[in-house]
């Protein structure tokens, strides 16, 4: 039986599914969209995010040992990103991964607490045995188990192109130049949390590795990729393994982004 806290944790994902659908799809066909769209995604997100974080962690303590496990909590990294966000100019772009998510918390929890209180339940699988979930349920799992894997990549990758959206920002004087330090940091953090970033990180690096190779490229450039390189060593503190050597396996749909 869900509980209230559930249902708000669930509250909150569908409304920052719905708000973030709809300022995104007004930033896609440049329309001009409220931000008011924009800060109720965040608002959606901040709500969720801090139901978990207070699941997995309990209540704050006045301590380091209890700051560096909440830092350290990927939950926790992105209820600060959010909040960062929500106090921030709009970059539309920053909404799709939390939109990815949503779409898949809210797409379980329709699954495994909507569905059962108003769709039929399928027949006993065995004589005297419990009923089977709705048909829907199941084809509804089925979607979410083969699609995970695939839209993780795709939020992997939306973060590096956030990374140099608001390096580019910054640059331009569109965004601040705090903007660009905090990302990194948090992408860092990912890189360290989870395979699909590092795996986007390795193959990002072999694409401008492979175009910088080419012999017609100047030498400046390829000495700034150099640099670059170094940087993202230093910046990572691992050394990017050879082409070929660096498509870490995914892990298993439901596991740890």
């Amino acid at each position: 039986m869900a509980t209230p806290q559930h249902y708000i944790w669930a509250g909150g994902h569908f409304v920052l599914l719905i708000s973030a659908l709809r300022y995104i799809l007004a930033w896609v066909t440049f329309k001009a969209a409220s931000s008011w769209w924009y800060k109720a995604s965040y608002t959606g997100a901040l709500i969720s995010y801090a139901i978990v974080c207070q699941k997995s962690l309990g209540a704050p303590q006045p301590n380091a040992a209890w700051a560096r496990r909440a830092l350290a909590d990927e939950n926790v990294q992105y209820f600060i990103l959010a909040f960062f966000w929500w106090t921030s100019k709009p970059i539309a772009l920053t909404l799709l991964p939390y939109t990815i998510f949503s779409l898949f918390h809210a797409l379980t929890f329709t699954r495994t607490t909507l569905m059962p209180q108003f769709l039929p339940q399928g027949p006993p699988a065995t004589a005297g045995g419990a009923p089977t979930p709705p048909q829907l349920a199941k084809k509804l799992q089925v979607w979410v188990k083969a699609n995970y894997d695939p839209a993780m990549k795709v939020v992997a990758y939306t973060e590096l192109l956030i990374l140099a959206r608001v390096v580019l920002g910054a640059l331009a004087l569109s965004n601040s130049f705090l903007t660009p330090i905090i990302y990194a940091h948090f992408v860092r953090m990912r890189y360290f949390q989870s395979v699909f970033t590092k795996d986007a990180v390795h193959r990002a690096a072999y694409s401008v590795d492979r175009y910088v190779s080419k012999p017609e490229t100047h030498p400046t450039v390829k000495q700034v990729w150099t640099t670059v390189q170094g940087l993202i060593g230093r910046w990572t503190g691992a050394t990017l393994p050879a082409p070929g050597a660096g498509a870490a396996p995914a892990p298993a749909a439901g596991a740890a982004r």
